[in-house]
């Protein structure tokens, strides 16, 4: 049974279109890579999947539950129940400024009060040892590197355990360097089978280490499969068209 079942997602900002029938299945321990060129509705949709955005039409099933069914949502309270089995990692990183790292982390778990105190600062000294920043807990973001910031994040999503973590770009604000450091925490989750749904450009982690890419463009699912076959073997001229793009830039970086 899919732990993410997605069907007929439709989104529309006033006349324009930018999700048209998107549907997936995403199975607990895979990692989801969507690719696409920029504006071809990607963040919106996995925006939509923790009701970041409100959807036109379609189905959002958690495991058993659905957040919207053919557009029609969840009560309140079943919506906060639903979207917190999933987490979000933005390409802003979105922390607290006026938080240190450690509050960063322990402030949605206190708030929600599902734990005793000790297990909350246990946890959070696991994730931080986790993603390599034991020695900054007390330091605040503005402190931090780009990377650290969004290593700091991943180890925020990953307080309230959740089934499902959601990555929007994750590295796109990094510079090489940094976005390095961050693809190996990613990878050291998926070898840990932490189910993902990964939006990046970054097409060589989509090719070692997703089991399902997804290809979008305009609002439309393209083409999906194994990174193998989609990457090696394309079955459609735009998947092919975008992936030549890709090469193309990546061999124009080179020095």
């Amino acid at each position: 049974m899919a732990i993410l079942e997605i069907t007929d997602l439709k989104k529309s900002f006033g006349p324009l279109e930018v999700l048209k029938n998107i549907t997936f299945d995403v199975t607990k321990n895979d990692v989801v890579a969507v690719i696409g060129p920029s504006g071809s509705g990607k963040s919106t949709m996995l925006r939509s999947l923790v009701h970041l955005e409100t959807i036109d039409g379609g189905s959002i099933r958690v495991a058993d539950r659905y957040l919207v069914k053919n557009g029609a949502y969840a009560k309140p309270k079943e919506l906060s129940s639903i979207t917190a089995r999933m987490g979000m990692v933005f390409q802003q990183f979105d922390l607290f400024p006026h938080l240190t790292v450690i509050e960063n982390l322990e402030l949605a778990p206190r708030l929600t009060k599902r734990e005793p105190l000790d297990a909350i600062k246990r946890r959070s000294s696991e994730l931080l040892a986790k993603v390599g920043l034991s020695d900054k807990s007390n330091a605040y973001p503005n402190k931090l590197s780009g990377g650290q910031k969004q290593r700091v994040a991943i180890a925020r999503a990953l307080m309230m355990n959740p089934d499902v973590l959601l990555f929007d770009e994750p590295t796109s604000a990094l510079d090489p360097e940094l976005t390095g450091e961050v693809l190996e925490v990613m990878k050291s989750l998926a070898e840990e089978h932490m189910t993902m749904i990964v939006v990046t450009h970054e097409m060589e982690f989509a090719k070692e280490v997703a089991n399902q890419v997804i290809f979008m463009d305009n609002g439309h699912i393209i083409e999906t499969g194994h990174p193998d076959q989609l990457f090696g073997n394309p079955q459609f001229d735009r998947t092919k068209a975008f992936l030549n793009r890709s090469n193309s830039k990546k061999i124009k970086r080179k020095p």
